[in-house]
């Protein structure tokens, strides 16, 4: 009899660790998932594993706040009420976003600047009533571009007398950044965020293998790729004039405005994919090297190779991928390394 009870119970404790384990292998497994629209674009947040429907609850409140506190157009914003008002002491994300602006002004001397919100408005992008303004108009405004005159003083903001900041160029770089932070702190280890052109992964996918991230084909439609890139813990952030434009007397304006002129960008490059683990910094490279064309884009990748990978698809449908991607890249169109 004891024997019997013996082996009954070992069955039991048998069936319950292997019970145990299954259930652990499906909670690894489980997916979580949530979209909203925020930051003029559809999002899309995915997490596997215990806690993953808690952090993508509370990635998507704080995309919402982020959105508020953020945005140009919003009237309740901080970033509305500084372009009201000229000095403003802020909130300790702007005050972080901004001072990373500045960083990236600097480091790409003047491509990549925030007061360029007056000329996005003259031309009509902010609101989509969109115009070609004079010469004149944009020679009138083009003082007032100068990230470099922005002041931070603790919280505190000042802008250059005239000036006015959109933070569009980096906020979902940096919103990205805050997910992860979010999914890491509820124990997330593999996590996708989707913030329009720009993606933020999160570890590996549950089976341990690196997520896949598609570049799009900027010459196609939205669900047309140019390739797919394997990664693990960074951000992929792609930029190009295919996102938002108009076409007006046969001539096509893109958003994407050089600071220089306060012309839309015309060059060699149909789209710009920073890769890098820092994603305020990836979000504000890919316009920055767009506005560059491909020779500056590919010499200032050249001589700041520790901190991002590129790929970059010219005029002529040609894509040029950094040295490191290259084994971590695929696509069946014709493709180069950039050594």
């Amino acid at each position: 009899m004891k024997k019997r009870l013996v082996m009954i119970a070992g069955v039991c404790v048998c069936t319950l660790i292997a019970a145990a384990g299954l259930y652990q292998n499906y909670s690894k497994n489980e997916k979580y998932q949530k979209q909203l629209f925020a930051m003029d674009t559809y999002m899309e947040f995915t997490a596997y594993g215990r806690g993953g429907q808690q952090a993508v609850e509370k990635a998507a409140k704080e995309v919402q706040r982020l959105d508020a506190l953020l945005s140009a157009q919003n009237e309740e914003s901080q970033v509305y009420a500084l372009n009201q008002r000229g000095s403003l002491e802020v909130s300790d994300d702007l005050a972080e976003i901004i001072q990373r602006g500045k960083e990236i002004f600097q480091e790409t001397d003047g491509l990549f600047d925030d007061t360029i919100y007056p000329l996005m408005e003259l031309w009509g992008f902010p609101t989509g009533e969109y115009h070609v303004p004079s010469g004149e108009e944009i020679e009138n405004l083009l003082p007032d571009v100068d990230g470099g005159t922005v002041e931070i003083s603790g919280n505190t903001v000042t802008l250059g007398e005239g000036q006015q900041i959109d933070l569009g160029g980096i906020a979902k770089g940096y919103t990205g950044e805050k997910m992860t932070e979010i999914f890491q702190g509820y124990g997330v280890s593999s996590a996708m965020v989707s913030l329009g052109g720009n993606i933020q992964a999160i570890g590996t996918k549950p089976d341990g293998s690196s997520w896949r991230v598609g570049i799009r084909d900027p010459k196609g439609s939205q669900q047309d790729y140019a390739g797919v890139l394997q990664v693990q813990n960074e951000a992929v952030v792609t930029s190009g004039g295919y996102e938002r434009y108009f076409e007006e007397d046969g001539r096509t304006y893109i958003h994407i405005i050089d600071p220089r002129t306060g012309y839309p960008v015309e060059n060699d490059l149909l789209s710009v994919t920073i890769v890098s683990p820092d994603g305020t910094l990836a979000d504000g490279l890919s316009t920055a090297l767009y506005i560059m064309g491909y020779d500056k884009a590919v010499q200032f990748w050249e001589q700041h190779q520790d901190e991002f990978d590129v790929i970059l698809i010219t005029a002529d449908e040609q894509i040029h991928v950094s040295k490191k991607l290259q084994d971590s890249f695929q696509s069946d169109k014709n493709w180069e390394t950039i050594e």
